[in-house]
């Protein structure tokens, strides 16, 4: 979780693609917990992150609430893209559900992450081209620079 923070901290909240598109790279911690790990235990951990990404990008609970979501949701969605007989304890890859579960997975965990946190940084659709260009590019942004992370890993 530390190295995630300060990557993202340091790194890539410096980095905002024509203006609207931001990488989110800390969405790894929650896409890769285990089948089996236990409700509580992912909302602290996801909560957490996304309090630490808050102080330091000076985003008040917005981070907080959207990682907080996420860790609430994540185990739904990953029982839906495996199998019964897979055991408590799958972590999420390429070589544990193969290429096209792992993307899809992580393409719902991404916009659900990201339209949580955009709806909640902007409050108002006050400008909803504007709104939906910045959940498109961090989406697409996030998730290529996840399944490149994901490809070095495995």
């Amino acid at each position: 979780m530390l190295t995630l923070a300060v990557v993202q901290v340091l790194v890539l909240n410096r980095i905002h693609i024509f203006n609207i598109a931001t990488p989110l790279v800390y969405l790894m911690l929650p896409l890769h917990f285990e089948l089996g790990k236990s409700r509580w235990s992912a909302l602290v951990w996801c909560f957490t992150t996304g309090l630490v990404i808050d102080i330091f990008a000076n985003t008040p609970g917005v981070a907080a609430g959207a990682m907080t979501l996420i860790g609430l949701i994540q185990p739904a969605i990953l029982r839906l893209f495996v199998n019964d007989d897979d055991g408590e304890s799958l972590t999420p890859s390429f070589k544990s559900m193969g290429w096209l579960k792992y993307l899809t997975y992580s393409l719902i965990i991404t916009l659900v992450y990201c339209i949580a946190f955009f709806s909640l940084e902007t409050f108002t659709f006050f400008n909803p081209i504007l709104w939906a260009e910045c959940i498109g590019g961090s989406t697409l942004i996030t998730l290529v620079i996840i399944l490149a992370i994901e490809k070095i890993r495995s």
